[in-house]
């Protein structure tokens, strides 16, 4: 049987009302669909109540507002909610464990309660990451529990959620939606859904675990891309040699149906996807006797970039004639990428944490994340001006290039003699280099063109123990 009425437009509930949830919530609104919400965090609920949105997501609160004011959506903490509903969609987090396997809490949290709700006619869809099989193994039983047969009284379907922070609302109206099904009216269903409320065209996938693969494969190959990055960056610096340059040069190459695209370099992988779902994949695949390599070793380039971060900002300091230990470092960017408030798996807590173990006094600055959950990551306040931050700093570092600071003054700002200004994720062109050459600072940034790293020789920093997490696992 179909699940979707031809008639009428689908009235949709959102199990999860986090970043992906919120997004899809309020685009679906704004295109004019009677959308509810659900979240067990009655703090979430509230804020939206009083028209505060916690996501840093450009234009997500207006449209998330604008849902509110008009009725179209409505945000809950009452499961019982999704009984109204044609479709649910389920949106909560699946983070892994230290050994790489899902932590399937929320997920089971999720089913079973909409299980107490579910009625025939209704199409459930996970969004959620997963290791293949979890839609047909784990989420359809779970909602099974009260006689109602998925496929055959509900339908079960899978979709991926494929958004960057940053773009997500313009990405949900254009991206193709991978798409499948439990059968192949569940997949129809699912189809016509995403024509219907977005617009976008529709991959098919022939089984549940296709689709739930592809989201597996885009993070898988992003974060092995981003390793190799990572390493070229490291083989430039031997060299003197612009790893910019380098890859813009490199990524001239026609290669399959596009050019050959090595990514950026930067002070590591963050978030809670690409850091997890390499993970996902190579559990899977060692829980059936195949050892998947490349997930592994991507994983570990990434996550010592931090520890790499801080030994180059130590190592030009002792160039500059600055003990280390005795130097203050002014951070600006916590958070895991540009223009985003998001501290989810930032790599940026390795930097600062191992600049803090081996002696450097460290300050914290960014206007756009949660300030009290950032006091409470990095275990101390952050300032509350970019002067304060800077004044007397012996190395002031980008590690997230935010709109907030494209603009800043180098030359006027308040620091040491003989700064050290370290691009960790601004890539800098040659001009502006040069130009902050002139204004008094040495420039570091990783790969870019620095002479050769001789701290490995002498001296290394006090490894810090988040960085190596999973490292067992290879």
């Amino acid at each position: 049987m179909r699940f979707l009425s031809d008639h009428t437009d689908p009235t949709v509930a959102v199990i999860g009302f986090g970043y992906v949830g919120s997004c899809i919530a309020a685009t679906l609104a704004e295109r004019g669909f009677d959308v509810v919400g659900i979240d067990t965090d009655p703090r979430l609920v509230e804020e939206l109540d009083r028209r505060e949105c916690r996501f840093n997501e450009h234009g997500l609160a207006e449209m998330l507002f604008a849902g509110l004011d008009s009725g179209r959506l409505r945000v809950t903490t009452d499961t019982g909610e999704v009984g109204a509903a044609d479709v649910v969609l389920i949106t909560v987090g699946t983070p892994v464990r230290d050994d790489g396997s899902l932590a399937d809490a929320q997920l089971r949290g999720a089913a079973l309660e909409l299980s107490k709700h579910l009625r025939p006619g209704q199409l459930v869809v996970l969004k959620s990451t997963v290791p293949p099989g979890t839609t047909r193994n784990l989420l359809g039983p779970l909602l099974e529990t009260r006689g109602l047969v998925a496929g055959k009284d509900f339908g079960l379907a899978f979709t991926p959620e494929r958004l960057a922070e940053g773009t997500a609302l313009q990405e949900l109206r254009t991206f193709p939606i991978v798409a499948s099904g439990l059968t192949e009216d569940c997949a129809a269903s699912v189809g016509e859904l995403w024509r219907r409320t977005l617009g976008v065209e529709i991959l098919p996938m022939d089984t549940l675990e296709a689709a739930e693969i592809v989201k597996l494969a885009d993070n898988w190959w992003i974060d092995l891309n981003i390793a190799m990055a990572n390493e070229l960056a490291k083989l430039c610096a031997l060299y003197g040699a612009d790893v910019l340059d380098v890859i813009a040069a490199a990524n001239t190459i026609p290669k399959g149906k596009g050019n050959v695209n090595i990514l950026m370099p930067s002070v590591g992988v963050g978030g809670s996807c690409l850091t997890k779902d390499p993970w996902m994949v190579w559990r899977t695949a060692d829980e059936h006797g195949v050892r998947i390599q490349t997930a592994a070793a991507g994983r570990q380039v990434n996550a010592g970039m931090p520890e790499y971060t801080a030994e180059l900002v130590f190592d030009e300091l002792a160039k500059l004639g600055k003990e280390p230990a005795a130097s203050t470092v002014a951070v600006l960017g916590l958070a895991f990428k540009n223009d985003t408030g998001d501290l989810r798996a930032t790599p940026t807590q390795g930097v600062i944490e191992t600049l803090v173990a081996n002696g450097a006094t460290v300050r914290l600055y960014d206007p756009l994340v949660d300030q009290a959950a950032a006091a409470t990551l990095f275990g101390q306040d952050l300032e509350t001006s970019l002067d304060d931050t800077v004044r007397g700093a012996d190395c002031v570092a980008i590690l997230a290039l935010h709109r907030d600071f494209h603009d800043i003054d180098f030359a006027a700002l308040p620091v040491a003699e003989s700064c050290l200004l370290f691009d960790g994720r601004a890539y800098y062109p040659k001009d502006k280099i040069a130009e902050l050459r002139a204004a008094g600072y040495a420039y570091r940034g990783i790969g870019r063109g620095e002479t050769p790293v001789t701290m490995r020789a002498t001296r290394r920093v006090a490894p810090v123990g988040s960085n190596t997490r999973y490292l067992e696992a290879s």
